[in-house]
């Protein structure tokens, strides 16, 4: 069956759903976006993921032509047009038609676009076993050059650091900062586990900040864990009793290799299973 898209300011049939040629998020990756889950028919932490998206709009000084509001309902109507009980929402706003070059002055009319579709997420073996992991020779954007908070269209440094993993067989790859620091995977936070503590980098190493990681560390704290945010080396997570992955698709995966080297006992740990199942009940019953 042919999606429903929003776009601009209205649903129309995925046939209709185009944009200039001359829009600067397709020249440029000039726009932001965000990656909702839904689940049984309800947009998960909807309102921090709109927050977010206005957040990262105004640091690239890009106003989006709809209130906050508005935007959250047109998001619902599209889920609700295409049936979507369990599934993703890609929600983006580029800058708009304009000339060829960087001038944003020289551009006009925001593309608002919503596509709620399925979604493809890790095996069910992934999350009983565990993922391997290898570390990227790409690092993650300097944050001077680049804030990691902003969630822009233009992916390219992601798209890299996947490269190295995809040609290493793997599905994920950990990403340094350009202090070495651990800084965060491809699309998706890091955790470890050091006795009975979880370590997870802080926002100053250049990562973006998760809707998924911090439900994950509230849940947590609610469950009697402490939790950490601290710099890490590679070393930290070598040594690391359990390492998981947080992210809107992965949920909580645990990581029981990273490059060649096992983790724990190359097992998932018993935190990392804990807090899966916390967040699958939260997923089950928190809009």
């Amino acid at each position: 069956m042919a999606l429903k898209i929003f776009l601009g300011d209205k649903l129309v049939d995925e046939a209709d759903a185009k944009v200039s040629v001359f829009d600067h998020g397709l020249l440029y990756g000039d726009g932001v976006f965000e990656g909702i889950r839904v689940y049984s028919g309800r947009v998960f932490l909807h309102q921090q993921h709109i927050d977010r998206l206005y957040e990262s709009a105004k640091a690239i000084r890009l106003v989006i032509p709809m209130s906050p509001g508005d935007l959250k309902a047109a998001v619902e109507a599209t889920v609700k047009a295409n049936k979507i009980e369990d599934g993703y929402v890609r929600l983006v706003v580029t800058r708009g038609a304009g000339s060829l070059g960087l001038d944003i002055r020289k551009t006009s009319h925001p593309q608002v676009i919503v596509i709620a579709d399925t979604i493809s997420l890790y095996p069910p073996e992934t999350y009983t076993k565990g993922m391997q992991l290898v570390t990227a020779s790409t690092i993650r954007n300097h944050p001077g050059a680049l804030s990691s908070r902003i969630k822009s269209l233009n992916y390219l440094n992601n798209i890299l650091a996947r490269i190295e993993g995809t040609d290493a067989g793997m599905v994920e790859a950990l990403m340094l900062n350009h202090k070495g620091e651990v800084a965060e995977c491809t699309g998706d936070n890091i955790f470890i586990v050091k006795n009975k503590v979880l370590l997870t980098p802080g926002l100053d190493a250049g990562i973006l900040e998760g809707i998924t990681r911090n439900a994950v560390m509230g849940l947590a704290i609610e469950a009697g864990y402490e939790v950490r945010e601290t710099s890490l080396t590679r070393h930290d997570l070598y040594i690391a009793d359990e390492m998981f992955l947080t992210g809107t698709a992965a949920e909580v995966v645990a990581v029981v290799g990273l490059d060649g080297r096992k983790i724990g006992t190359g097992e998932p740990g018993p935190i990392t299973k804990d807090l899966l199942v916390r967040f699958q009940k939260l997923t089950r019953s928190v809009n």
